[in-house]
């Protein structure tokens, strides 16, 4: 047993390996990431599952989630170490053409003392589901440890 193990418990450690699992497929398949922004593809979930990465979002088209699908396919042909599901929902085409963000859920003010793990933790129970909030946001957030006081917030349902 580890010194870290000894100090914070296995389950620290373990907690450690997911993340740094999860930054791992993170960047390597920061492409599709990029690329689900340029379709306006919306993240209800980004985590590690099973030891791949698991995303679920909803594309504003059949053709977005085509493009998003062939980016995964590039990066990885196997798709092995990834799993996504991806929903269409043309309603949100439209909400988004006409300006609007289409987005389900909540919105939230931040306020001085926030952070998207505290966030989290008010709406979801756990603070380690604090992705789900930047990658709802990824319109006005571009790293998830630099929010503001003021911005205003999506929270996606927690409907999974």
């Amino acid at each position: 047993m580890g010194l870290f193990d000894k100090m914070f418990g296995r389950g620290a450690s373990d907690a450690q390996q997911h993340e740094q699992r999860f930054n791992t497929l993170k960047q390597k398949y920061q492409s599709v990431l990029n690329a689900a922004d340029q379709q306006k593809i919306q993240f209800q979930n980004l985590h590690v599952k099973d030891d791949k990465l698991f995303i679920k979002a909803t594309a504003p088209s059949e053709d977005a989630k085509a493009k998003f699908w062939d980016q995964i396919k590039l990066v990885n042909p196997n798709a092995d170490d990834i799993t996504a599901d991806i929903n269409v929902d043309t309603s949100r085409a439209m909400g988004a053409a006409a300006g609007g963000g289409g987005k389900s859920g909540e919105t939230y003010t931040v306020k001085a003392g926030d952070n998207l793990s505290k966030i989290s933790k008010q709406f979801y129970g756990d603070g380690n589901e604090y992705m789900r909030i930047f990658y709802a946001n990824r319109d006005k957030l571009r790293d998830p440890d630099m929010i503001q006081v003021g911005q205003q917030l999506t929270i996606p349902a927690d409907d999974e």
